[in-house]
């Protein structure tokens, strides 16, 4: 109907807008490729290499094997190099969030919008989906202007990417305030709401056809009421002069004060390109202030109408009748153009709302970029009060994470930096130009855009300030910059990272060495250092040093790595293996530098390994799921869906092993597909409810599991919500209402890697609700169907028996079993002397630097033997690459323990930073603040 309405809108003209030629070559399928040195380039297309596009036809038997597989040879250490991350990265962490904390506490709350989005800036730089959800929430929570809460509602449902979720609209309502187009159109502050539920549900949509004609003769005005006619061209339309008045005061002038026509009964309205129907319309709304009645084009007529004569009121109800009209893309772009022209602020924002919530697909409609891209597109957004920082850092990430290199890419991050205002913008809408300039081998544009933000503020940016100088050839200065960062900074790994680029032999594997140690997260250390082994012909400790990082840090570059060593050592299945698990992270991943489609080797290698059937993945799942390897898991599961593509089951097995994998996105991606591939409405409900647990909307997927059992009882339901409950501390009947649950899921049909998980998790309930002998029921049960990980569990219970040296031996077991054992020796530090303790958590650290258990347990030992300075260190090393709250939690009690004030608050606002709702540092920081307090007024 809706296409109907306007057909006589499009017609008219339509306001150019950005105009050049780069726009339109964009391809919008472009992919990002390659993470790192040995990652593709973003955007780089097979077919624009001709060598590699020529690979696939090549013969198996014309060719080797080695040939066919490395049709562009090893990796070399002088093409690897580190990626000039595109965000905000400070030198001193800690501090940085500890003054970002006491910026929020003490800003206006008309601000603290504002201030939410730096923090999701800041929190990029840790690659945690759950602190950038709850940043992006609670801006949009604290928004004030309409503008703001459009961009921040299509933001927050970008994230979700519910663009992948079949048979979804764009415009379709979450069911609360924080993502609902209408509420999104409502302006005020009023924090509490976004999370009630939305009225949109609730209110039966308007009948167009319902109302009253214009031309009906009870809508107009008699000629006894009217007192004054407007003339138009033959025709006369009668109003009553008071209410014409009532709409503006030019009007009220016109018609009452000493103009001519205050004495006239009948004016001239045939030069003013005024319509009979639009002044019939007039006429209308002057008496009922109602314009429900009218379609579309006579309500944009009275738009233009209202603007010429100052009818503000007439003016915002039309401008909201028609924000309610827009619905789909085609719609927007045709209204915006109106809205722009006529200053309608609502109806261009409702226009913006749907254009915003088709990303990234609308992106590369032209229209679209026409209305962003250009300085003059901008002017004109500003204008109506529709440009703004926050609409073009949302929209050039979408387009950064579409195509770096584009061009529209360019020209959104020139218009981010056009409207930054704050220090905080300049930095990182500069950096961010730098960082593009330079995938683009625009050096000289790179280093300017760098420097820029190096003055506004950004430390960092001083990286690629190097990086530039190093690529024009300038080596020496680059060195010396460096130099000088590490002088005059706190050193930190990037730091020795970059400089590592500079220079050579010995000392360049000594910066790397300081690099990792300082930060093990860095992956680049590790791929140069093994390039650098393969290279000497050392392929099984290449492929061990790249297993360091891969072990706790799993990324393309590194698996893609790794898959080229097993190449050169012949090593096929591995090679395979990693393959068909780098797919999995990223299905569009581009290997060799971007220049060969992984499917392709996959097509090559499966010729020389051995074929397995569906029946053989599955043992080799159960073997690989339960030696708890993932990867491997990955891989076999990437292999079952090659030959069964529309399995819903298999995508979410896959979500889980992402999942555990820490590979946020690329999980959420497999829930998508599982969803999408679901055959009944049982199970899509079902992962409709993970998709909503694992974005943080706990009760709309207890919504979905209920939903889900009414049809159909299944293990996943019950096991789902069981999953959902259990995510709070549970009281005694919600504990047992958790095991009436995983009860009910182990009664439904299931395999087995499902019911280990569901007996694990019922023994921990068990554990929890002190019934020992049941939880090691459930746990023994668990370990008969190969759920390895049970092991842990029952340790757990022979511990609370005070039967250690039996919960020892089955932590050692899962050592022995588990490919992926840090976690284990951590937790078997727990059964054994200090000494033992002290092994295993080293180890622990070695395998897995990421996990913080084994810091903060060294850090405990050293405060209590006296040596609190160590003790500091330890938790710092950790918390300059890792800044976790408890960390900080702990630091800052050590620091309270010494007397250091100061330190104390500034770790506790760190950690509140990160979280604002642990209660153990709220309480520490307000003793903290009292204590400086009375200490101040001492003074």
């Amino acid at each position: 109907m809706q296409h109907n309405l306007f057909t006589t809108i499009r017609s008219l003209k339509i306001v150019d807008g950005c105009k050049g030629t780069q726009i339109f070559a964009l391809n919008p399928s472009a992919n990002a490729a390659g993470i790192g040195g040995c990652g593709g380039g973003v955007g780089d297309k097979l077919h624009e290499h001709p060598k590699a596009s020529s690979v696939r036809s090549k013969s198996v038997q014309n060719s080797s094997i080695g040939d066919l597989l490395l049709p562009y040879g090893l990796p070399v250490t002088d093409l690897l190099e580190p990626h000039i991350e595109p965000y905000l990265k400070s030198v001193n962490f800690v501090d940085t969030i500890a003054d970002a904390y006491r910026r929020l506490e003490g800003c206006p709350l008309l601000d603290k919008s504002t201030v939410y989005l730096e923090q999701y800036s800041i929190f990029r730089s840790l690659s945690d989906p759950k602190l950038l959800r709850r940043s992006l929430r609670s801006a949009r929570q604290h928004a004030v202007d309409v503008h703001s809460k459009v961009v921040l509602s299509a933001w927050l449902r970008f994230e979700r990417r519910e663009d992948e979720l079949n048979g979804s609209s764009s415009m379709d309502c979450s069911g609360r305030n924080i993502e609902c187009p209408k509420a999104t159109l409502v302006s005020g502050y009023d924090p509490d709401s976004i999370y009630d539920p939305c009225l949109c549900r609730r209110i039966a949509p308007e009948d167009a056809d319902v109302g009253i004609s214009v031309g009906q003769e009870e809508c107009s005005t008699s000629d006894e009421e009217g007192d004054i006619s407007f003339c138009i061209g033959d025709e006369e339309v009668r109003c009553v002069r008071y209410n014409i008045a009532s709409l503006s005061r030019p009007f009220k002038a016109m018609l009452y004060g000493s103009f001519t026509e205050s004495r006239r009964e009948m004016i001239n309205f045939t030069q003013n390109e005024i319509s009979v129907k639009v002044m019939r319309a007039v006429e209308v709304y002057s008496r009922t202030r109602k314009l429900d009645w009218f379609p579309p084009d006579i309500v944009l007529e009275l738009l233009r109408f209202a603007n010429r004569f100052c009818c503000e009121e007439m003016k915002s109800a039309c401008d909201a009748i028609l924000a309610s009209l827009v619905s789909n893309l085609d719609d927007a772009l045709i209204l915006v153009e109106y809205g722009l022209e006529e200053m309608a602020y609502l109806l261009v924002a409702s226009c913006l709302q749907v254009i915003l919530r088709e990303l990234p697909r609308a992106l590369y409609n032209t229209n679209v970029m026409r209305l962003f891209c250009s300085s003059e597109a901008r002017e004109k957004l500003a204008m109506v009060g529709h440009a703004s920082f926050l609409l073009y850092y949302f929209l050039s990430q979408v387009a950064m994470e579409g195509d770096m290199k584009s061009n529209m890419t360019v020209m959104l991050l020139e218009r981010m930096g056009e409207c930054a205002v704050l220090g905080w913008q300049k930095e990182l809408a500069f950096h961010q130009m730098g960082c593009v300039m330079l995938e683009r081998k625009e050096y000289k544009d790179a280093n300017k855009w760098f420097e820029a933000a190096a003055k506004a503020g950004h430390v960092y940016s001083l990286a690629g300030v190097a990086r530039t100088k190093y690529k024009r050839g300038h080596t020496y200065s680059a060195y010396k910059l460096m130099n000088s960062l590490i002088s005059e900074y706190r050193p930190v790994g990037w730091m020795y990272q970059e400089r590592s680029l500079y220079c050579i032999g010995k000392e360049r594997m000594m910066d790397l060495q300081t690099a990792t140690e300082m930060d093990p997260t860095l992956t680049f250390p590790y791929k140069y250092r093994a390039v650098a082994m393969l290279e000497e012909n050392k392929i099984g400790a290449a492929i061990s040093e790249i297993n360091k990082i891969i072990g706790f840090k799993v990324s393309p570059d590194c698996i893609e790595l790794r898959a080229w060593f097993n190449i050169a050592n012949e090593d096929y299945e591995g090679a395979l293996r990693d393959i068909r698990s780098l797919l999995t992270l990223d299905p569009n991943y581009m290997m060799y530098h971007g220049k060969v489609q992984g499917e392709y080797l996959i097509d090559i290698l499966c010729q020389h390994v051995q074929q397995l059937s569906q029946a053989d993945c599955w043992m080799q799942l159960y073997d690989r799921w339960s030696s708890v390897d993932d990867i491997g898991s990955l891989a076999v599961v990437h292999h079952m869906l090659a030959n069964d593509p529309g399995k819903s089951l298999l995508r979410f097995r896959q979500s889980l092993l992402l999942l555990r994998l820490n590979c946020q996105k690329a999980a959420m991606r497999s829930l998508r597909l599982a969803r999408n591939h679901s055959s009944s409405e049982h199970e899509k409900l079902v992962y409709e409810g993970w998709i909503l647990y694992d974005t943080g909307h706990r009760e709309e997927a207890l919504a979905k599991a209920e939903e889900s059992i009414s049809i159909q009882r299944s293990f996943e339901a019950f096991f789902l919500k069981a999953y959902a409950l259990a995510d709070t501390s549970l009281d005694t009947e919600s504990s047992s209402y958790v095991i009436q649950l995983l009860e009910e899921a182990l009664k439904c049909p299931s395999d087995g890697l499902r019911k280990g998980q569901a007996l694990n998790n019922l023994g921990s309930v068990y554990v929890d609700c002190d019934k020992l002998d049941l939880a090691a029921d459930c746990y023994l049960n668990a370990l008969n169907i190969r759920h390895t990980r049970a092991h842990q569990g029952l340790a757990r219970v022979y511990h609370l028996k005070n039967q250690r040296k039996a919960a020892y031996d089955e932590m050692t077991k899962l050592i022995e079993k588990a490919r992926n054992n840090a976690s284990a020796y951590e937790k078997r530090s727990e059964y054994c002397d200090r000494d033992m303790a002290r092994n295993d958590l080293s180890m622990a650290t070695q395998l897995d630097p990421l996990r913080t258990y084994p810091y903060r347990y060294r850090a405990a030992v050293l405060m209590d033997d006296h040596k609190e300075t160590e003790a500091i260190a330890e938790l710092t090393k950790a918390i300059d690459f890792k800044p976790d709250l408890q960390l900080l939690h702990l630091r800052a009690a050590f620091h309270d323990s010494m007397g250091d004030g100061t330190s104390t608050l500034r770790d506790c606002e760190a950690a509140l930073y990160l979280d604002p709702s642990y209660t153990d540092t709220i309480e520490l920081y307000n003793k903290a603040r009292e204590r400086a307090t009375d200490q101040q007024d001492k003074k």
